[in-house]
């Protein structure tokens, strides 16, 4: 992996930061993203960028981070424990953004670049990420429009790329305990490293960038068709308690969350993904054919987006 082809990462997260956050501050005349840059002791360091408060986002954050470490951390090796007692630089930016509106889902995305290195050896490099949509109030034709900008996104770099990471997006965002997944989905890779017969790191990173840049393009118009929408106590009621759901797996399940933790990363950064307002209720049951029983049953299923009916 040469300096170059870092540094190039590195400035594109650097200016994908700035534009999602320029891009979704738009939304919201109630408050901007503070600025907050940090150094991590055993090497490297981000800045964070958070949104709280506003007329549109409860509570939202774009992080960059670019950390270096002696050791991979147990969750970095999991699928591939060969790279277990390298060195590692990991650099990448993360979101999260949380409405106030119970009909505006709630959204995340991630890419990142993981380098493992070890003297006398080759850098082992890979790309992951992806987005997914959290809705507490199902509309097909945001569902339709979100995957269908994941599909325009994958289209270029092959026929099986959209249907391949929509379906690992599918199993991963998926809590185990529940039963059920988070939420509708999106894109989902990891351990991305085209051979040079497939186009290297050139197409591989290009790929990055192109699920990167279509994030806004997926989520910015569903936040402004849905901001402006009435709710009373019912739907915000509903929308804390399915907040819950979002913590128990970024707690419990998410690999970048154990990442960041086992790495000694910065715990204001990384646990900025949580909601700033959740609850738990014990034994709740949605009213039999109420918007709230439709969630769970006709959207909450892995369901094909691009190609399913609406009678599915």
């Amino acid at each position: 992996m040469e300096s170059q082809n870092i540094e190039q990462v590195k400035q594109y997260l650097l200016q994908l930061q700035d534009d999602i956050c320029k891009t979704l501050q738009l939304e919201d005349s109630g408050a901007s993203f503070i600025e907050d840059s940090w150094k991590r002791p055993e090497g490297g360091g981000g800045r964070s960028r958070v949104i709280s408060g506003g007329d549109v986002f409860e509570k939202g954050g774009v992080n960059f981070s670019h950390v270096f470490g002696s050791k991979m951390p147990p969750s970095a090796t999991q699928s591939r424990p060969e790279l277990a007692g390298r060195s590692f630089q990991a650099m990448g930016v993360s979101l999260v953004m949380h409405p106030n509106n119970p009909y505006v889902p709630t959204s995340h995305a991630n890419v990142r670049m993981f380098i493992a290195e070890k003297e006398g050896e080759l850098p082992v490099w890979w790309f992951g990420g992806g987005y997914d949509l959290t809705p507490y109030y199902g509309f097909e034709e945001d569902c339709r429009f979100w995957h269908q900008t994941a599909y325009d996104a994958c289209k270029p770099f092959g026929d099986d790329f959209y249907s391949r990471y929509k379906k690992w997006c599918d199993e991963y965002f998926y809590l185990p305990h529940r039963k059920e997944p988070r939420g509708v989905g999106g894109l989902f890779f990891d351990d991305l490293t085209l051979s040079q017969s497939d186009g290297g790191f050139d197409k591989s990173f290009a790929f990055l960038r192109a699920v990167g840049d279509s994030y806004t393009k997926a989520y910015q118009p569903i936040v402004a068709k849905r901001k402006d929408m009435i709710y009373g106590e019912r739907e915000r009621g509903f929308q804390l308690y399915r907040r819950g759901r979002y913590v128990e797996f970024n707690l419990v399940q998410d690999r970048g969350t154990i990442f960041g933790l086992q790495s000694n990363g910065r715990t204001e950064s990384i646990l900025m993904s949580l909601p700033p307002l959740v609850r738990w209720e014990y034994m709740w049951q949605a009213e039999e054919g109420s918007p709230e029983q439709d969630l769970t049953s006709k959207f909450l299923i892995g369901r094909d987006w691009i190609n399913s009916t609406s009678n599915e």
